[in-house]
């Protein structure tokens, strides 16, 4: 396929895997090693990138060359969708939850500029977002356009995160006791279960839920996951922060502190309350000496803009 000969998508690479020093984990004897996703690329990067890349290949093999999807204001997906579209000369439309006005914001703007569409409806609509009568009618508006769930969650998602953990195997020295991301809408912790099952089965999965209530989420695992063999998961849902894009002033605070100690620049949406949260389980001794635990850093970055302008989180840089 020409995507796969794509100059870019050959310079997409493994991210770098960086071993932390800290003195907790001097203290508690625990070894971090953060998998750099956000590192992948400068526009398409992080866990969005991971569950494009064979929805892409989907699109281009069935000769559909537009390509829509869902999401707020600030959404990464969006962003990495738009990007991933210009750059591999797809056409794109963004279905957007909010007001016209949000088109002028700093993730709008860009995607604007990549060339998306904009389509915007109100809360009550994009409810329907999932439903078949809803996706029907898109898609008759749209008839030779590929739909995206929101988030890139599906089936086509979980190759791509699997990756993650074969790419783990060739850069890890050491076993891999457990690994750790920030869920939303499952579909990376869906794909990292999947690559444990085939590369890494000794390794526990670890998913730090970001939105409150988030319990439904494990079945929506069991949905993308075909578990065959045994693999040790498990979702966290206590770690929220009062629910998603809740940005407490504990996790304001740790996640400063966190990319003033690692040089690990980090935003409190996603990879913020997944580091707050396994920073929280070290203090607690929840892992016993000598552990080595994978965070997966799943980008997120661009939002950091947003939460600037909005006044709700300043980043350190």
């Amino acid at each position: 396929m020409s995507f796969i000969k794509s100059t870019l998508y050959q310079t997409m690479g493994h991210s770098p895997l960086q071993v932390l020093t800290h003195p907790l984990l001097t203290e508690k004897s625990i070894t971090v090693s953060v998998k750099r996703d956000d590192l992948l690329h400068p526009d398409i990067s992080g866990n969005k990138w991971r569950k494009l890349k064979y929805n892409l290949l989907y699109a281009e093999a069935n000769n559909k060359n537009h390509l829509i999807s869902f999401g707020g204001a600030f959404s990464n997906h969006i962003h990495a969708l738009a990007a991933a579209c210009h750059h591999f000369k797809f056409q794109s439309t963004g279905i957007i939850r909010g007001e016209a006005h949000y088109a002028s914001n700093s993730t709008l703007s860009q995607v604007q500029k990549w060339g998306m569409e904009l389509q915007f409806i109100d809360r009550k609509t994009y409810r329907l977002k999932a439903q078949e009568a809803y996706l029907t009618t898109l898609q008759a508006q749209y008839p030779d356009a590929y739909i995206i769930p929101e988030g890139g969650s599906n089936k086509l998602a979980v190759p791509g995160v699997e990756e993650v953990i074969e790419e783990l195997i060739q850069q890890c020295h050491l076993p891999i006791d457990h690994i750790f991301t920030a869920t939303g809408s499952a579909g990376t912790l869906a794909g990292l279960i999947s690559g444990a099952l085939k590369y890494s089965p000794n390794t526990i999965v670890n998913g730090i839920a970001v939105l409150k209530d988030a319990h439904y989420l494990t079945q929506t695992v069991k949905g993308f996951v075909k578990q065959d063999k045994k693999v040790s998961w498990h979702l966290h849902t206590d770690f929220h922060e009062g629910g998603y894009g809740k940005i407490s002033p504990a996790l304001a605070d740790f996640c400063h502190q966190f990319t003033s100690d690692t040089d690990i620049p980090i935003e409190p949406i996603y990879s913020g309350k997944m580091f707050y949260a396994l920073w929280q389980l070290i203090e607690q001794d929840h892992f016993p000496v000598g552990t080595h635990i994978v965070a997966l850093h799943t980008g997120g970055l661009q939002g950091l803009a947003g939460l600037k302008a909005q006044k709700r989180f300043i980043p350190l840089v």
